[in-house]
């Protein structure tokens, strides 16, 4: 049985292959269709992306290591009726030995200018299923705290003592990717 999180709640993982999911729907009679974007940020123990290749979002579907993988973009959050409408799928086994943290986060794309945000969205969740048997481990759902901002950052993998543990963060900006690129990455963005 999945385990529920609640904010800042962590957990031991105890596995290496996951998928993380990620879901939502608008809300109702909001206008224009609501594109969010999920990103993993790998960050080493100085919390920054050591390569542009750390970034995994819909434009770079793989990690350098080829721990992550990103299954696709949804721009309609509309990919399952009852699922995740984005996966990342990771294998902690293949993490570089630099990255201490891999943050999930969620954007709107476009938020600025649909004049969109998270108060208008619903049933958000970050769940964490075991890519073997299939079987959920944990899930955060987001609840009603965000209704200004743009960008959540949903929860976090992070190295503790040789082992994986997993932290529901729910921390939200009024902020874009560009945001989360400049805090968390020190280079020029190639591709």
């Amino acid at each position: 049985m999945a385990i529920n999180l609640q904010k800042g709640q962590k957990i031991d993982i105890g596995l290496s292959q996951l998928s993380v999911g990620l879901g939502w729907r608008p809300n109702e009679g909001t206008g224009m269709a609501f594109d969010l974007d999920a990103s993993a940020f790998m960050i080493d123990s100085g919390r920054v992306i050591p390569a542009e290749q750390y970034f995994v979002f819909y434009g770079n579907t793989d990690s350098a290591d080829g721990a992550l993988h990103h299954t696709g973009d949804d721009p309609t959050g509309g990919n399952s009726e009852d699922g995740d409408d984005e996966t990342i799928i990771v294998d902690l086994s293949k993490v570089d030995t630099r990255i201490q943290e891999i943050l999930f986060v969620v954007t709107i794309h476009e938020a600025k200018s649909r004049k969109q945000n998270f108060g208008q969205v619903r049933d958000s969740y970050i769940r964490l299923v075991d890519h073997v048997s299939g079987k959920d481990v944990a899930k955060y759902e987001l609840g009603e705290d965000f209704s200004v901002e743009t960008a959540v950052e949903f929860g976090r993998l992070y190295r503790r003592d040789d082992k994986w543990r997993f932290e529901a963060s729910g921390i939200g900006y009024r902020e874009d990717l560009a945001f989360f690129l400049s805090k968390y990455f020190k280079g020029e963005i190639i591709s």
